[in-house]
């Protein structure tokens, strides 16, 4: 691998090299030394597929990426953190243009602002599903009852009917 000049973190992550492994973590800045890989050796590092990483590459995600002269492309192992913070974003429900409008050109020029709203108003989307699935995990289990509370004596067809009657979707006959 070739060597770049060393690579300062800051704003909020660091990145920590232990046994060629890259992490991410919040705290205070650190320095080190960047070096560049393959595609191939980077789809290794971040567990994703080269596709995915000329994807999101193409999204406009992936930015410190160099080519040589016969196309090849030389990524810096800060990639790999990159990719884990996409791959966390998404997982945390952002969508690719969320996470393009707050990751930064480089590491070290995080907007703590944007970054800080995009995650709070993360939190609302989440907080604001989590009481729509609370409604209708609630109207299902009402409609469990309903249906189980079917008399003996009452056929499937007559049941349905009482049940539609009753969410107020029919009438009996």
């Amino acid at each position: 691998m070739r060597h770049h000049p060393p690579l300062d973190i800051e704003a909020g992550f660091k990145l920590i090299v232990e046994h060629g492994v890259v992490m991410t973590r919040i705290g205070k800045h650190k320095k080190i030394s960047g070096e560049v890989m393959k595609i191939g050796e980077l789809a290794k590092r971040s567990g994703l597929a080269a596709s995915t990483i000329r994807f999101y590459e193409s999204r406009g995600l992936l930015k410190a990426v160099s080519r040589q002269s016969n196309g090849y492309r030389d990524y810096p192992l800060e990639a790999v953190a990159v990719l884990s913070i996409i791959s966390d974003a998404q997982q945390a429900g952002f969508s690719l243009d969320e996470i393009k409008q707050v990751l930064p050109e480089d590491s070290s020029s995080w907007k703590h602002d944007e970054l800080m709203a995009a995650l709070k108003k993360k939190i609302a989307d989440i907080e604001s599903l989590e009481v729509r699935l609370a409604q209708n995990k609630a109207h299902l289990l009402s409609l469990i009852q309903l249906i189980d509370a079917k008399p003996d004596d009452v056929d499937c067809k007559d049941n349905a009917a009482r049940v539609m009657e009753s969410m107020g979707i029919g009438s009996k006959n």
